[in-house]
């Protein structure tokens, strides 16, 4: 069995939650998985996000609030035609 060190971002409306988790490695079934205790942080962290409770959502990993960015198009700029 081999545990490897991830992040997983649970988003939850304009927060996004990045939480460290171990990933279980074995040659056996599901493999990759998570343990109970890391499927129980990244639903902690995910409730906590849904509440509105950010001071909680910290606790388990960092938190980020999400800005949306709007790319309008460019006006095209106006080409002088002569000679036609």
């Amino acid at each position: 069995m081999k545990r490897r060190n991830r992040t997983k971002l649970v988003h939850e409306g304009k927060f996004v939650a990045e939480v460290t988790v171990d990933l279980i490695e074995t040659n056996e079934g599901w493999s990759p998985y998570l343990s109970l205790e890391d499927a129980y942080k990244l639903d902690d962290a995910r409730d906590a996000l849904r509440r509105g409770d950010i001071e909680s959502a910290a606790r388990l990993g960092r938190v980020f609030k999400l800005i949306p960015v709007s790319m309008s198009p460019q006006p095209e700029k106006a080409v002088e035609r002569t000679g036609y």
